[in-house]
């Protein structure tokens, strides 16, 4: 957000001037743009304004939503107000296309006999902290908001706002959209919380994607709480996959190597012992049976059978199913 000083009683369209100053307008362009767009009411008539202890005014102004920003061919007609002071110049045709609400009822639609919807006022105080209001207003824009590093929680907080102001989550947080990139980002940090959030909006293919991400997750220790967050139908599939991985592990674990035609230094009894090594190594590994098992620590646990082999033909039969092993276990599913 940029803040802008002026004195107590200059014209607060000087300040937008300034601020709308595009480098190729000239002066008759930025009075034009001005003449268009809201201006900020004076400070006596409650406008979100600071004293800076020098006589000065100050009035936060968003960095990407203010007067001069290229959103759309036309000057913004909003000025949308956050809690903490911070104006938002939007559009209201923007808002009112992707809203089924009017903006939580706070943008009038356009009627036959009010086509220029006289009735809009410019100014809308939004009870959301800018940082909220900035996320849902790029959402809206189908712009990314990644640049301000916004943190998990904040996110959480817009995307469950979202439908306060009749914005349809699955539309807005989809494969591609920049919220639900931003989301996804933060799949390794917060699986469990986003998962949550997924399914709360059923948000499928967010869902999908983070679950891959709750492979370690002790199912043991989810709590009430978090349970009905993620609901029924999410908790089972969540299950499912654990469950699933599990005992798909057990059973890609439990054939031996492929014994060899006899020879004169190995027989089918001297086979046996790497029968015997291979089913009690894969007894350990399925003790656990954690459906994030990853590949290298089921060849570390197998691999050593080979320093007990004195046949080639063992030895290789061994190499071939731990190689056949990791192949299988590495296209188990790994998401819901």
């Amino acid at each position: 957000m940029s803040q802008i000083a002026n004195p107590p009683d200059a014209d607060w369209e000087s300040v937008l001037q300034f601020v709308n100053d595009p480098l190729a307008m000239d002066f008759a362009q930025r009075e034009k743009a001005a003449a268009q767009i809201p201006t900020p009411p004076h400070s006596h008539d409650g406008s979100p304004s600071v004293d800076d202890g020098e006589g000065n005014t100050l009035v936060s102004i968003s960095t990407t939503f203010h007067p001069g920003a290229q959103l759309n061919p036309l000057a913004p007609d909003v000025v949308m107000v956050s809690l903490d002071g911070v104006f938002f110049y939007v559009h209201s045709a923007t808002l009112l296309a992707v809203s089924s609400n009017g903006f939580d009822g706070r943008l009038p639609r356009p009627t036959p006999l009010n086509p220029a919807n006289k009735e809009l006022d410019p100014f809308i105080t939004i009870p959301e902290h800018s940082s909220v209001l900035n996320i849902l207003l790029h959402t809206v824009y189908d712009m990314s908001c990644a640049h301000y590093s916004p943190p998990f929680p904040t996110l959480c907080a817009a995307v469950n706002r979202l439908p306060t102001y009749g914005l349809a989550a699955k539309n807005h947080i989809a494969p591609s959209t920049p919220l639900y990139t931003l989301l996804l980002a933060y799949a390794p940090l917060f699986p469990l919380e986003l998962y949550a959030l997924a399914a709360t909006y059923d948000l499928y293919d967010l869902a999908v994607t983070t679950s891959s991400h709750l492979l370690g997750f002790p199912l043991f220790s989810l709590t009430d709480e978090m349970s009905e967050r993620i609901g029924p139908v999410y908790l089972k599939r969540l299950f499912f996959l654990h469950f699933g991985r599990s005992d798909a592990l057990k059973r890609v674990l439990l054939p031996p190597p492929q014994p060899h035609p006899p020879t004169l230094g190995c027989n089918f009894d001297e086979q046996k012992k790497l029968t015997r090594a291979w089913a009690l190594a894969a007894a350990y590994l399925a003790w656990d049976a954690r459906p994030d098992l990853s590949t290298s620590t089921m060849e570390s646990a197998l691999r050593p059978l080979a320093d007990h082999l004195t046949c080639e033909h063992c030895q290789t039969a061994l190499r071939d199913r731990i190689k056949n092993l990791v192949v299988q276990w590495s296209v188990v599913k790994r998401t819901i």
